[in-house]
């Protein structure tokens, strides 16, 4: 295809305008995936196409530019849809290339076509149809500008396997879309110097951090804010990160993780007790906010973000609608124009408050945290990869309890260190397939991946992508032969579980060796230091399989009742 200009290339010279280096696919739409490989782009070839959804999801989380997906007509289509939810939820852009029948067979039952703009209506920005070859490159932008501006988000283009034969037409745009936040705006200046003076005349305020902080690169104004106003910072399980845990302003995780033998515990009252709360980025969803029970019923919100619907969603709020990164610079600076004696002779107390809080919780703690009992705890784990994590290392969970471990248990070593979870819709499956993402978006950062095994049974298959495509993670398998939130859940609530949440007996390290990566079955607490450091020095992908207490639950809050915490 030397030479040649048709509408598929045309396509991907625009996603090369983009900034696009990679697309996960899997070889169709057969011209476009053609084309991107002639001109330069890498294929990232999936195995399932809602794995490459998920790993394009991790893709523009570490990355800071939107993903972009490939898939064919008919249900591979259709397996696009939950990373798509996730992605609404999450916020974070995907733009999705699908093929579609030729022009002349729409409407006649032709081979797999289906109606996608009505498949992706609830799980996109925006999708359209491209007719035209005359209009493909003013599509492509558009798809770009609206998956990165605003709240980021997915959209889907579909491409007439027809149209992308055609000639393609001169290309005459020069702007790089592909990034994301695209547009950085701002609230006005008097509503930012508002909110100040709210914060500086404020006994008790605190800011809790959602996922938006990381969206925007917001970490270290946010790090300026707690240092500079002395304000404490709590975050949400996406927020995780948005500050260095080694602060003493620094609260930790809150939500609905706050019961026996959660770092937060003792840290309750940092959040009823706060008469302002500043929410940045923040979704105020059920498992932040422990279903709508935390956060102070009589306190005064300001609440920053770049949706406005968000905004005052669930608590009433005083309106700072921007990109958090822009929003939260102004804010540092207008508060230097405030009196911070008051929160500066308060900071102390509220140190000592939060050393206190912490303090109990590794006192009650303890037993768990340096369990040498066989079958592992999974704290014991979380304390043994603690120990070997470098500030830049990137740690991603799948859904559910992996999620709770990892973003309770390690430690955040700066403001901006990421800790990967997918709780926009909280699916289980994104284990795997989000860290090989970011490990291709962060190829010189080591990528640690935690899942249960009942999540890592969606995705098994993407270890063969993950050795074919020299994609490097070191992945730990909780193996307790049990969905664990299911079956703990049900008893807590009914006082029995039902038959489907016991699996009979895999052995993942088969599995992994079977695709050609390394497997380490670790049986004992005193393995663990071995196995992490034999997986890091690996070339190659490397199972760790972790023999889990099937009696391990993370410290939820409704679970006060039961009985097996230790």
């Amino acid at each position: 295809m030397a030479g040649q200009h048709t509408v598929a290339h045309a396509v991907t010279r625009a996603l090369l305008r983009h900034g696009v280096t990679h697309v996960f696919g899997q070889g169709i739409p057969n011209l476009l995936m053609l084309t991107c490989e002639e001109l330069g782009i890498t294929q990232v070839g999936y195995r399932t196409e809602n794995a490459g959804g998920y790993m394009g999801d991790g893709f523009s989380r570490i990355s800071g530019k939107a993903c972009v997906l490939a898939a064919q007509n008919g249900p591979a289509a259709t397996l696009l849809v939950a990373a798509m939810g996730e992605a609404m939820k999450a916020s974070t852009p995907m733009v999705a290339l699908v093929q579609d029948v030729n022009r002349e067979f729409t409407d006649k039952n032709a081979f797999q076509e289906y109606d996608h703009l009505a498949l992706y209506a609830g799980c996109t920005k925006w999708a359209r149809v491209v007719h035209m070859a005359s209009r493909i490159e003013e599509y492509i932008d558009m798809a770009f500008t609206i998956a990165t501006s605003g709240r980021p988000g997915p959209v889907a283009l579909m491409l007439p396997a027809d149209l992308l034969l055609e000639p393609g037409h001169e290309l005459k745009r020069t702007e790089n879309l592909g990034y994301f936040p695209l547009d950085r705006v701002m609230p006005p200046r008097q509503r930012v110097q508002e909110a100040a003076r709210r914060i500086a005349s404020a006994k008790r305020p605190v800011v809790i951090a959602g996922g938006g902080v990381h969206l925007s690169g917001a970490a270290e104004v946010l790090a300026r804010l707690q240092e500079e106003a002395h304000v404490p910072v709590a975050t949400t399980m996406m927020g995780k990160g948005s500050v260095s845990d080694h602060h003493p302003l620094t609260i930790g995780v809150v939500g609905s993780a706050m019961g026996v033998n959660s770092p937060t515990r003792y840290l309750r009252e940092q959040i009823t007790g706060a008469d302002l709360v500043v929410l940045v980025g923040n979704r105020t969803n059920q498992n932040g906010t422990d279903s709508y029970t935390l956060y102070p019923r009589n306190a005064e919100y300001i609440h920053i973000d770049i949706d406005s619907h968000e905004i005052g969603r669930n608590y009433e709020a005083y309106r700072l609608q921007g990109d958090a990164r822009e929003t939260l610079e102004a804010l540092v600076e207008a508060l230097h124009e405030q009196d911070l004696a008051p929160r500066r002779n308060n900071r102390a107390q509220v140190e000592r408050e939060i050393a206190e809080g912490k303090a109990k919780y590794r006192v009650e703690a303890a037993s768990v945290l340096s369990s040498t009992a066989s079958p592992i705890r999974p704290e014991r784990l979380m304390t043994e990869l603690d120990a070997v994590l470098d500030p830049h290392d990137i740690v991603v969970a799948d859904a559910s309890y992996s999620s709770f471990w990892t973003v309770n248990y390690l430690t955040s070593q700066r403001a901006g260190q990421r800790f990967l979870t997918p709780r926009g819709m909280a699916g289980l499956g994104w284990g795997l397939p989000m860290a090989m993402g970011a490990s291709i978006a962060a190829p010189d950062s080591t990528v640690y991946c935690l899942s249960g095994d009942g999540g890592f049974g969606h995705v098994w298959s993407e270890l063969e992508t993950a050795r074919r495509m020299n994609i490097k993670v070191v992945l730990m398998v909780l193996n307790n032969s049990i969905l664990g939130f299911s079956k703990h859940n049900d008893n807590a609530r009914f006082g029995m579980h039902n038959t489907a949440v016991n699996f009979s007996a895999v052995d993942h390290c088969s599995v992994a060796r079977g695709a050609g990566c390394e497997a380490i079955l670790v049986s004992d607490p005193s393995q663990i230091a071995d196995a992490l450091r034999q997986a890091k020095a690996n070339t190659v992908t490397t199972l760790i399989e972790i023999r889990c207490d099937p009696n391990a639950f993370p410290p939820f809050t409704h679970y006060a009742d039961m009985d097996l915490h230790v």
